[in-house]
């Protein structure tokens, strides 16, 4: 058998928000497509079908579990908008110092939470 180096395990590594961000990521990204797409879809079906299909989808939609469908997505949307321009920022080269990764991980994250709540503040109270 070869001499060669064996991959590490994810027992070695060592958890950090960089992580956290990445995963949340790809996560965010297939919900969006998964789940945002099903909803859109449904939106435009019952709003090209007319009146009471509408009425049907904006009952659900209103709905505590449509809010929870409805929230979930738009934090998966700011999320991803959040960790989208963290990764641009490392394409350009910028932020690859340990404690920078870190600091841009944490906001990223963070800041999915302040514009999600920041966007339905203002959906429902205006």
């Amino acid at each position: 058998m070869a001499n060669r180096p064996l991959s590490p395990h994810l027992q070695i590594w060592k958890w950090g928000p960089h992580m956290t961000v990445s995963i949340l990521h790809r996560i965010t990204g297939s919900g969006m497509a998964l789940v945002g797409l099903g909803v859109l879809l449904w939106w435009l079906g019952a709003a090209a079908s007319g009146p009471d299909a509408y009425e049907t989808f904006h009952g659900h939609a209103s709905s505590w579990y449509g809010m929870v469908v409805l929230i979930g997505l738009t934090w998966a949307f700011f999320n991803h908008m959040s960790s989208g321009i963290r990764h641009f920022v490392l394409d350009l080269g910028a932020g690859y110092e340990i404690q920078t990764n870190r600091t841009f991980s944490v906001i990223s994250i963070i800041s999915g939470i302040v514009l999600t709540a920041a966007f339905w503040a203002f959906i429902l109270l205006r």
